[in-house]
């Protein structure tokens, strides 16, 4: 690859995203010429069973500041792609940018200018989401409970248009963990964080490729990957169930003694077990949650495997 580093990487991982694609060429380009600054595009195919792969390639042939495309085998998911993305960036600020064009790439100078400023992570807030009620309002539920279980300071988690500082990158790439959360990782190095508003679009073209299961996923890999304050939570909840549990039978031995023996609270008493059991289960789910990323940590697997990385070397310039 050329030995001048740009100043701007754009890391920009696709997923079947073949009908949204050419709008996004049409809006990047201009957006980032706009800036006047040495920038590269580094774009990640996340194992697309569309055409996507094959218009990437397209780009790289046809624009040269596509200096990297990087095919994945299989699909590894959207954090796995960016991991790859920073490793083949070299710009002394990157940028993530989603490719259904939800986040204009107009707006990447607002990104540079706080960059610029000294800040070495930049986070972003979605102005008027424009995604449906459900995903808003679980987006809000998972920020609340993220905040009282991490150190983590993001206001808007589902936002993957965010700015690193090379610093904050270099840093990322030196970890190993199998999963993980991008942004929340950054921020955990990073030590000028800010946060600004940007706008939010409708899709481009195409679905989301989110389904609720993997949501929910990448929510437990940000709570449980993090913060061990969930298992201390379910720590203390137990010691008060165990506490109120023997008032309780204390309660029932008095009751028995005065009143004689009763029938009636059988119904209570199953519903209070019930309850308590349910309270186990879920404090169960939550130590396999720990367990599991234990397990996943120890096969030492890799988190991405490349299929091939188109490269533009030194002489190809």
């Amino acid at each position: 690859m050329p030995t001048v580093a740009p100043e701007l990487s754009v890391v920009i991982p696709v997923f079947n995203e073949q009908e949204v694609l050419p709008a996004l060429f049409a809006r990047l380009y201009p957006a980032l010429d706009a800036l006047s600054r040495p920038y590269e595009v580094v774009f990640v195919n996340d194992g697309s069973r569309d055409r996507s792969a094959a218009l990437l390639k397209t780009q790289f042939e046809l624009r040269p500041e596509v200096t990297c495309v990087v095919l994945f085998s299989s699909n590894f998911g959207q954090h796995r792609a960016i991991l790859a993305g920073f490793a083949h960036s070299r710009g002394r600020y990157v940028i993530t940018l989603d490719a259904d064009l939800q986040n204009p790439p107009e707006e990447i100078g607002r990104l540079l200018i706080e960059l610029d400023a000294g800040h070495d992570y930049v986070g972003t807030i979605r102005i008027e989401r424009q995604d449906l009620a459900w995903r808003r309002y679980a987006s809000r539920l998972v920020n609340k409970i993220r905040e009282r279980t991490t150190q983590v300071k993001i206001t808007d988690q589902g936002s993957m248009f965010r700015g690193y500082g090379r610093v904050v990158v270099d840093a990322v790439n030196q970890c190993s963990e199998y999963n993980t959360f991008v942004p929340a990782l950054a921020y955990t190095f990073s030590m000028n964080p800010t946060e600004i508003r940007v706008a939010h679009e409708e899709r481009g073209a195409g679905k989301s490729k989110y389904s609720l299961f993997s949501l929910m996923r990448l929510n437990f890999d940000l709570m449980t990957g993090f913060s061990t304050a969930p298992m201390r939570l379910f720590s203390g909840i137990g010691i008060v169930i165990a506490l109120l549990s023997v008032v309780f039978v204390l309660y029932l031995v008095v009751r028995r003694l005065v009143v004689g023996p009763e029938a009636e609270g059988v119904f209570t008493l199953f519903a209070i077990a019930f309850f308590l059991l349910g309270v186990a289960l879920f404090g169960v789910g939550l130590l396999g949650e720990y367990v599991g990323r234990i397990y996943d940590e120890v096969r030492h697997r890799p988190r991405y495997i490349v299929g091939t990385v188109l490269e533009r070397r030194e002489d190809q310039k």
